[in-house]
């Protein structure tokens, strides 16, 4: 290839290199992208950020083991406590209107009256490490790992329950969840990352 056509493609390189980059500074230091709750995404970003998270979670939870006793009503109990406490105010509950905080979300809190979509796995990885810039908190770092588990145990049985149902087993969920939080009456979990 003769020098000068080597020449011209180094340098139509370097041009469309240094477009991107600029486009990329604009996008970045120029504030071109709004990251407000109330904006959303453009669509290949949205598209983008949820195949991410949803690989993300797959990936992570998929060598968590079940808990033999998932459906005890013990557990069920106490996750639904837990839930009332914690939960319901973004992911709503049974008889409830969508609160000001789960209207302000972006992205939205799923509505888990309709179900998670999740496994139990996943939805436990979820609750314990929570999810970067979306509003879920990480809650393994104040919440023991039988907890969480409390937690998904009630996730799964939410669906199915009327607005009466839920009302009578969140009981009194602020005192059950500050009793919670100093003793769960099972043997306390190791350290773990699941």
């Amino acid at each position: 290839m003769p020098p000068s056509r080597s020449l011209a493609r180094l340098r139509n390189g370097l041009i469309v290199t240094a477009a991107c980059l600029g486009g990329l500074w604009l996008l970045i230091y120029g504030g071109a992208y709004d990251v407000g709750a109330d904006a959303p995404h453009y669509e290949l970003v949205s598209w983008l950020l949820g195949i991410i998270r949803q690989r993300s979670i797959a990936v992570r939870s998929a060598d968590i083991a079940l808990p033999a006793d998932l459906g005890d009503p013990q557990r069920l109990a106490q996750g639904a406590a837990l839930y009332g406490e914690m939960c319901s105010g973004c992911h709503l509950a049974p008889g409830m209107e969508p609160s000001e905080i789960s209207q302000g979300l972006y992205p939205r809190a799923p509505d888990f009256r309709q179900g998670t979509g999740l496994r139990p796995q996943q939805a436990f990885w979820v609750i314990k490490h929570g999810v970067k810039m979306s509003g879920m908190a990480a809650w393994g770092v104040t919440h023991s790992d039988e907890l969480i588990w409390d937690m998904v145990a009630f996730l799964g049985k939410l669906p199915s329950f009327s607005a009466t149902d839920y009302r009578a087993a969140i009981g009194n969920a602020a005192e059950e969840h500050e009793h919670a939080m100093h003793s769960t009456g099972r043997s306390a979990p190791g350290e773990s990352r699941q």
